[in-house]
């Protein structure tokens, strides 16, 4: 049980060997290395993977937004995005909130089915 608290050594003064010590910094080495890899690195990937989604938005494009919203792309600025969610509706959202691309033709069915 010594691996979270060292021993107590009672009386003249003996110090705790020098190995808990450094034990002590294996453990919160190994802690960071361990949160490094499960949680900060997937995030940093992430992060890369929606910088370059939004930079491959172009017109004509299937997306869903972060509401659920989707539309094909009108008109893309630096900051909004047009989209068409209907015939002759269109939307204009933040650049942003669009999550995912969607295959070709995932639009046009989705119109298809509601006439």
């Amino acid at each position: 049980m010594s691996f979270f608290v060292s021993d107590a050594f009672a009386a003249e003064g003996v110090v705790s060997p020098g190995v808990a010590p450094i034990s002590d910094v294996v453990f919160f080495l190994l802690i960071g290395v361990a949160l490094f890899f499960l949680v900060f690195l997937p995030q940093l990937r992430r992060n890369k993977e929606q910088k370059k989604l939004l930079q491959s938005l172009n017109k004509g494009a299937e997306v869903v937004t972060s509401g659920g919203i989707l539309g094909r792309i009108v008109e893309v600025d630096d900051n909004f995005v047009l989209l068409e969610i209907y015939e002759n509706i269109n939307i204009s959202v933040q650049k942003h909130s669009v999550t995912q691309l969607m295959p070709k033709g995932t639009y046009k069915a989705r119109k298809k089915t509601e006439k």
